[in-house]
């Protein structure tokens, strides 16, 4: 019994200590930490500043933790795949995903790698070849279906949203098009995703609605670029190639 109650002892004095690290890192608790998003979070961002220039790497931990109320500026990608019929395919993320857990936003968020691949800048090369890389992750989407060449690049965005006390986003977000000939098999990744819809630009409103009457959130970002941005791009877009600026950096 003496021995037990040893055991159990030290299993909790090394539970606090595992927690007491977590917090330190800017995690609210052991719980909070699923091993394939910790994993993730090791992954090299690219740090830039507010013209897009490249200025360092840092870790996606270090990219998202807040200091200060922010936290560092790094590039990212927002991927639109809209099916034949012009639907719009939106997720819902994953309850493990470290920002922005359970909401609903557009087909896939994530992050260039600071790679010799994923940094190439010419026509936004690289962080198209991460929208493709990542799609695949997320959604099980072939890349014979998200073909690099046809990931249009459309305009940027920059915006910084608090998740909770301890992590956040701030972002440098390409806003990329994808139209397919047809509507893709989807095989989601539940580590990554917990729900799909495909949306008609006439009932986005209400499926917005339903969600708010719900209790259901959706991410800044898509927040965003659904009231600013969006409408007038999906009304247009037989002629999207014409939308594109990349001048621009639209700051929210």
């Amino acid at each position: 019994d003496s021995l037990l109650q040893e055991n159990k002892m030290l299993g909790r004095s090394l539970l606090r200590s595992l927690n007491s690290c977590v917090r330190r890192a800017g995690l609210s608790s052991l719980s909070a930490l699923d091993p394939v998003q910790e994993a993730l979070l090791a992954e090299p961002c690219i740090l830039v500043d507010s013209k897009d220039k490249v200025v360092g790497t840092a870790s996606k931990r270090d990219c998202h933790v807040m200091e200060a109320g922010t936290s560092p500026l790094h590039r990212a990608f927002s991927l639109f795949i809209f099916n034949e019929k012009n639907e719009l395919l939106l997720q819902q993320r994953s309850d493990t995903k470290i920002t922005f857990p359970s909401l609903w936003t557009n087909t896939c968020c994530s992050h260039p790698l600071a790679t010799l691949e994923e940094s190439e800048e010419g026509e936004a090369l690289g962080v198209r070849r991460a929208a493709q890389r990542r799609v695949e992750i997320e959604l099980g989407v072939n890349n014979s279906v998200a073909p690099v060449e046809d990931i249009l690049y459309l305009t940027r965005i920059l915006y910084s949203a608090p998740s909770n006390g301890e992590w956040g986003e701030h972002e440098l977000d390409y806003i990329l098009f994808l139209r397919s000939g047809e509507t893709p098999v989807l095989t989601p990744s539940v580590e990554e995703v917990q729900a799909v819809e495909w949306v008609a630009r006439g009932d986005m409103q209400e499926f917005l609605r339903d969600l708010e009457h719900r209790g259901v959130g959706i991410t800044p970002w898509f927040r965003l670029i659904s009231q600013k941005l969006l409408p007038f791009w999906w009304e247009n877009l037989a002629r999207i190639e014409e939308m594109q600026d990349h001048q621009t950096i639209h700051k929210f």
